[in-house]
């Protein structure tokens, strides 16, 4: 799930997985961080969650996919824009 907050020149943009999505850690890893794992390790929330967050200016294009434990890359299973593997979403 992707949630934006807006300001007038840029957004701030929160990656959110439910817990049980996978177990371990996991990083959101995009052209937003130069695809460096661990960069935006998506943290445990109290609503049963875990997210991370990036601010970018409006109108970015964002790929990215979600690392999970032992290399398991996956992508955003709310989003179906994709570009080759990588899911993108323009913020």
């Amino acid at each position: 799930m992707i949630r934006t907050s807006r300001t007038a020149e840029s957004v701030k943009v929160t990656f959110a997985l439910p817990l049980d999505l996978t177990a371990g850690r996991c990083s959101v890893v995009g052209d937003f961080n130069e695809w460096l794992p661990g960069t935006h390790e998506l943290r445990r929330r109290g609503n049963g969650t875990r997210s991370a967050s990036v601010t970018v200016p409006k109108g970015t294009r964002l790929r990215f996919r979600y690392l999970g434990e032992n290399g398991n890359w996956f992508n955003d299973p709310d989003i179906s824009d994709q570009d080759g593997s990588d899911t993108v979403v323009v913020v």
